[in-house]
């Protein structure tokens, strides 16, 4: 990226900011930082000790949510041990197995407690530092989500990067809400919103989105953020994952459009399929008793059928998923992973600002 143009976007970021002198007898809102983690044995203590010096000067009660994602390589072990000697403030989560990203980040936004929520990943190319910026550019702005920006991103241009860039183009396009980088996982919420949605699958990717059915898009926004190169460990991304990203991107779709009128989505579609098997037997019936026509072994008989067969069964499904919709609902929410092992949280604690 020309070096003039990340000038200019990060002049017009501090803009947005308020004044230093205003804002340093400020109180900021206890926040919550949850920071999932798979594989990552040897990003632990550096992690921890980043997170410490990047919220060193936080003017507010903070609490860090480590959620270990069934690793084997000791990532869990090292958390735990590091939690005890670091303070009740730092909380460790270890899921019974390899759940995936999605599952451990709703597993830390069910334990947080502050009233704003921060995640970053544990491979230390998010820079924890971003954060206490970013509380306050979210507070001045007034937004529900503060979505990172990686403006310098450190990634190879082939296989992240440029899969990355194509992935955000269509996910505004067919969403509606344009940002630039979707795949940030530095992100500032206001707790009361983020935990208005559940997670399933592998919808961290959309989170965005997701935030976007309970809250106006207005209140979404972006900022630029300092990206590194991975130090130690292997990235858990590929080529592959821009195919699950397509897939995803669908399931998005259907379920912020129609996740709570599946019927309207499978109703249409039947009602189409209904509407144009029904014109072909009026063709036909006309054919026979106007014309005097043989229409037994007409291909036309056939394909009349099959659509309104088709849209009997487009109808149905409808009705069905409405009835399975509204069963969810009524049930109440349930998680979708398991904690096999966590710090004590009668134990848990707040890091007082100095």
């Amino acid at each position: 990226m020309n070096p003039s143009l990340d000038d200019a976007a990060l002049a017009a970021r501090d803009d947005r900011l308020p004044n230093r002198d205003d804002s340093a007898a400020g109180v900021r809102p206890t926040l919550s930082i949850v920071i999932p983690m798979y594989q990552e044995a040897e990003n632990v203590a550096p992690m921890l000790a980043r997170v410490h010096e990047g919220l060193a000067h936080y003017r507010g009660d903070w609490e860090l949510i480590c959620v270990d994602d069934g690793s084997r390589d000791g990532t869990g072990e090292r958390l735990s041990t590091l939690a005890e000697t670091a303070g009740a403030h730092v909380r460790v989560l270890r899921l019974a197995r390899n759940f995936g990203q999605t599952a451990a980040m709703q597993a830390g936004f069910e334990a947080a407690r502050g009233e704003l929520i921060a995640t970053l990943d544990g491979d230390l190319q998010n820079d924890p530092a971003d954060l206490p910026r970013m509380v306050d550019e979210l507070l001045a702005r007034d937004l529900d989500l503060l979505q990172g920006w990686r403006h310098r991103r450190q990634d190879a241009l082939l296989m992240r990067k440029l899969p990355s860039r194509l992935a955000n183009a269509l996910i505004g396009k067919v969403t509606g809400l344009a940002l630039h980088d979707y795949g940030c996982s530095l992100k500032v919420y206001r707790a009361e919103v983020i935990k208005e949605v559940t997670l399933l699958g592998e919808m961290h990717r959309f989170i965005p989105v997701w935030v976007a059915a309970v809250t106006a898009p207005e209140r979404i926004g972006e900022t630029l953020v300092e990206h590194a190169p991975r130090r130690f460990g292997t990235s858990k991304y590929g080529l592959s994952r821009t195919f699950r990203v397509l897939i995803d991107l669908l399931s998005a779709f259907f379920f912020l459009r129609f996740g709570s009128r599946p019927g309207h989505f499978f109703g249409a579609i039947g009602i189409l399929f209904g509407m144009l098997g029904s014109l072909l037997m009026i063709d036909l019936l006309w054919a026979k008793l106007a014309l005097g026509e043989d229409i037994g072994t007409r291909p036309l008989l056939f394909a009349a059928i099959l659509f309104l067969v088709v849209s009997i069964q487009f109808i149905t499904t409808g009705i069905l998923a409405e009835m399975i919709t509204r069963n969810v609902h009524a049930s109440g929410r349930h998680s979708h992973h398991r904690i096999r092992w966590q710090t004590e949280p009668t134990r848990a604690d707040w890091r007082r600002p100095a």
